[in-house]
């Protein structure tokens, strides 16, 4: 259907397509749509910005359709569950009696577990009772709604805090909804905290230069990392590998492995990077979630600067709940281990991503058992020397062994994760060495230049960082245009979705 305006022809089909949701085609912040609605919103958003009110309306409507785009009617459960536990904290925290707390506590838990229960590990305990009864239960047909983990840790912390009596809840509905439904974190993170967001809320925005330029490093830096080098190392090599490993040899599987370590690291640091980056354009300030994670020098190191809203949410509402370091070492052991079998099922209902959190957690517990035994003595003088080359083999053997571990996080089997292993230690025929370089010369190139830019020092970036702020406005659109260009050349055909975007 058509409709004729002067000269300018309508079709009304594919406006209304690209206005609604496409289980094809959901809305990303490296999708071309995403330009379009972030535009719209920019511009109604010079006019409603110094407006409490209708600033926090605006954005709720503006979210809800974000993730309305990006997961089509899914997006009510974020509605349900804001409705739920903005009712349950206030409840809460209006009782008096401890048992009375717990039980509406419990309540809160139950219904958000619950609920991310029954849609992401519905059928993997199907597929276990099945196994060990050769039972016939036919697995549901439930689609994963988008972000329903991340949301759901949001509403738990805000209710856990709430009952530690260390954050009293708003009152208003409106501000609990803005918290949860602010579309630059909403379908893949980072994990806000309540404490850290719902004060901005009200808050004067003052948005000043300095906002502007380190929103657009972290945009750039994002898109380039999730565009440029994530997506086409993964489409033009990584997922060859992984799709069938025995057909590779040793070598090209290493590299597959070494290709994926920046590929999963490029995809969710550049979208959080993203979602940083343009908060902090709106006035709001969102948590760093990943700092340089493959420059650790050990496994304890890694975890607290790897998705770090998640590593320190699993610390302080998981671990410390399970009594931490106050309950003796072996317990503080065996408290780390669960946690961290319980953030890889989080990941995704699979054996695989508990042996993925299973061996993280026993590598956890051993750090923690060795710092123990052999204590670093205070004002012992070393050799720098020493010390250098100890950091880098420690960087070197981290690394290592979380590039080991994630052969299992994105293995379709544990055949495949094993098939992987063996042709690396078996099969490894390093005279492929040069004919693979010479057939993938370009994505190795891309996926060195990854890891440059990766162990580049923080204050080259704070240096680029105040280069970029002394470029004038049309300097800064110039080279946004230029990025915008780069990643048109380089953007694959199909849209490869966000890994995290699963979880």
């Amino acid at each position: 259907m058509n409709f004729d305006i002067g000269n300018i022809t309508i079709e009304s089909d594919k406006l209304i397509s690209q206005l609604t949701y496409n289980a094809k085609d959901p809305l990303l912040f490296n999708s071309g749509f995403f330009l379009f609605f972030f535009t719209v919103f920019l511009i109604g958003y010079q006019f409603l910005y110094k407006r409490k009110l209708l600033r926090v309306i605006y954005f709720i409507l503006f979210s809800l359709y974000f993730f309305y785009k990006a997961c089509g009617f899914y997006f009510g459960f974020v509605l349900l569950s804001a409705v739920v536990d903005f009712g349950l904290s206030n409840w809460l925290y209006a009782s008096q009696e401890k048992w009375k707390k717990k039980t509406i506590l419990i309540f809160s838990i139950v219904i958000n577990l619950g609920l991310l229960f029954y849609f992401k590990y519905t059928n993997f305990f199907i597929e276990i009772i099945n196994d060990f009864n050769n039972g016939q239960v036919k697995p549901l047909n439930l689609i994963l709604p988008i972000g329903i983990s991340f949301y759901t840790f949001e509403n738990l912390s805000y209710t856990i805090d709430v009952y530690r009596g260390k954050f009293k809840p708003v009152k208003s509905f409106l501000d609990y909804c803005f918290f949860l439904t602010f579309f630059p974190k909403l379908v893949m993170g980072p994990i806000v905290r309540a404490s850290d967001f719902i004060p901005q809320i009200r808050k004067d925005i003052l948005i000043n230069d300095g906002d502007i330029s380190k929103g657009l490093y972290l945009i750039l830096g994002g898109l380039f990392k999730k565009v440029v080098i994530s997506d086409y190392i993964y489409v033009n090599y990584v997922q060859y590998i992984f799709t069938d490993p025995a057909h590779h040899s040793g070598i090209e599987c290493l590299f597959g492995v070494y290709g994926y370590a920046m590929v999963i690291y490029c995809d969710f640091s550049g979208y959080s990077d993203m979602a940083i980056g343009l908060a902090r354009w709106m006035g709001f300030t969102i948590n760093l979630n990943f700092d340089s994670p493959y420059q650790s020098s050990s496994i304890t190191e890694f975890w607290r600067r790897w998705h770090m809203s998640l590593s320190s949410w699993l610390k302080d509402y998981l671990y410390i709940s399970l009594g931490g370091n106050r309950v003796g070492k072996l317990r503080q052991y065996i408290n780390l281990l669960v946690t961290m079998l319980l953030g890889g099922l989080w990941h995704g209902a699979s054996f695989n991503f508990i042996v993925w959190g299973g061996m993280h957690g026993i590598a956890l517990a051993l750090d923690k058992a060795i710092k123990s035994l052999f204590p670093k003595k205070e004002n012992q003088i070393s050799n720098p020397f020493k010390i250098k080359l100890t950091k880098i083999a420690g960087v070197i053997l981290t690394f290592h062994f979380v590039c080991f571990c994630w052969i299992f996080f994105k293995a379709s089997s544990f055949s495949d994760a094993g098939i992987i292993i063996s042709q690396i230690f078996t099969n490894f025929n390093g005279a492929a060495f040069l004919p693979m370089m010479s057939a993938y010369g370009t994505v190795f190139g891309v996926m060195l230049l990854g890891y440059v830019i990766h162990f580049i020092p923080n204050s080259y970036q704070s240096f680029s960082e105040r280069i970029l702020s002394k470029i004038n406005l049309g300097g800064r659109v110039l080279i946004l245009l230029i990025l915008i260009w780069i990643v048109i050349q380089v953007k694959q055909a199909d849209q490869v979705m966000p890994i995290y975007l699963q979880f």
